[in-house]
Order: C-alpha cells, then structure tokens, then sequence
C-alpha cells in the first residue's frame, strides 16, 4: 500500500507572525486508504533564540484538528476566529488536518460540542489517544527534522485512524459539500449549495452543525477570506474594491469588516505587512 507522500503546497490559510516569520514546515498527504479521513499532516520544527517567540496565525478550516507535540496532544474543533499559536525556544508539532466527516466519528457527537475549544488527546472517545500521543512522541524525539520520524509518526496517526471504520454516508455528503465550497469562487449563496445537493436551507444547516460545528454561511465566507489573503499575500498592488467585487461582497466595506473581524486587522493594513 502507498504510504504519504511529501508535498509543499501554498497554504493559504496561513497568515504568518506580524514579520512574516514562519517555521520550517514539512507537509504530507495521507496514505490513500485514508484519504476520506485526512486532508494532510503538517510538521513544524522550530528553534527560536532566548527570549523571542512568535506567534503564527491561521484562518481556520472547517475541519477538526489533532496536533500532539512534544509537550501536549489535544483534539481542536472548528475555529470562528483566527487560530493563534505562540512558539519559543525549541520544539515540534504533528498537526493532522482532518476531512470534515471525521470529527464526528471521533467525537462520537455532534461537532458543534468542540466548536471554538479543544480537549485532551485521550478524552477524544473514538481514539486511543494516550497510546497514540506515545508513540508519535517517541517516533520524533531524536531527529524531529528527519523524514523516517514522520513517517513513523504519521503511520502512528493512521493506525489509529483506521480504528473509527469508514466514513458513513452523511459523512461522504459532508465532504463533498465543504469540497464543493472550497473549490468554486462563484459560489457565494446558501441556496447554491442547495440546489447542487438536492437539499433544503434547514436540513443543511442542521447538518453543518452536526458534522463541521457551523453554518453553510460560514463556509462561504471563510473560502472568501482565504482567497482574499492568498491575493493580499501576492504582494503586488491590489485594487481593494475590485477585490471585494470579485470575491462577491457587496462593497469594500463588507469585505474590510469580515477580514478584520476574523483577523484583528484591515486588508490594507494586512497588505502592509506583506509589503514590510
């Protein structure tokens, strides 16, 4: 069977510290067995002088995450805001991106339980996560940089993975929907959604809630803001109004609202970072 294969792509959803500092990151994909389970692994390995730190930020998926590092394993649910995460001295993280129908194979409840919150590793119901914790840590504790660690590491995850069975069949609809949303830039209305899925506005809404922890709305907008930072990062002279035409806001101004409610800051005053 194929094993993970390395990959490097352009995260758009990740904003980076204020000086555009990121960590080395290694990135795999998953076996294919899995890949209605896992989106992809993410290995940060960091080692930052005395007494500086920095804090990366992510716009978030709608997806749980699993990360275990070297001093803590939790499981995240879905995050409304920006993902914020300080690191200092030296360290390393397996992060794994799940698909949007297993959280809830997971949690064994609705996603919405975990929305904006994350528990322990070993309280996630459908996972042995104190066996798993060990063995992740124990594959990356002497060379975290090495590729055979995250090998070892990641068939940890997927050991484990394979336990919670296949993706049922409102699981297989969940992924397809959130796919459906990422992938096309003209889908801006809940009623798209809908009608390519032969739903009603309500029934897809109590699905979202169950399987991702939020509304169909959400989606929407959050592959807007991804797209409009993957433009903001570009670096080049960006008309701010034709942006948010493009990316289907009514005006400049309902685009520079949602981007800085989510992220803390302006398009401009993101743009001007990049620029720095």
């Amino acid at each position: 069977m194929a094993g993970p294969e390395r990959i490097d792509p352009t995260e758009r959803a990740h904003l980076r510290d204020v000086a555009g500092y990121s960590p080395p990151i290694y990135r795999y994909t998953p076996g294919p067995d899995l890949e209605h389970l896992v989106r992809r692994y993410w290995i940060p390995v960091w080692s930052l002088p005395a007494g500086t730190s920095t804090v990366q930020r992510v716009l978030q998926y709608p997806v749980c995450l699993l990360v275990v590092s070297d001093d803590y394993s939790i499981m995240v649910g879905v995050g409304t805001g920006l993902g914020r995460q300080e690191l200092s001295g030296a360290g390393w993280a397996l992060g794994v991106m799940l698909q949007p129908a297993a959280g809830a194979l997971l949690l064994r409840a609705p996603v919405s339980t975990l929305t904006d919150r994350s528990i322990p590793l070993p309280e996630v119901p459908g996972l042995d996560g104190t066996t798993l914790t060990e063995r992740v840590r124990v594959a990356m504790r002497e060379a975290p940089t090495a590729e055979s660690a995250h090998r070892t590491a990641i068939a940890a995850v997927e050991d484990a993975l394979r336990a919670i069975g296949p993706v049922d069949g409102e699981g297989a609809l969940v992924n397809a929907i959130v796919s459906f949303v990422e992938d096309r830039s003209e889908v801006q209305r809940v009623s798209q959604i809908c009608t390519a899925f032969g739903i009603g506005e309500r029934a897809l809404q109590r699905l979202t809630a169950r399987r991702i922890g939020l509304s169909p709305k959400w989606l929407i907008q959050r592959r807007r803001l991804h797209e409009a930072a993957e433009r903001l990062r570009a670096g080049a002279a960006v008309d701010l109004a034709a942006a948010a035409a493009e990316l289907g806001y009514a005006d400049q101004a309902h685009f520079t609202r949602d981007f800085r409610t989510v992220t803390g800051v302006t398009p401009g005053a993101f743009l001007a970072e990049r620029r720095e």
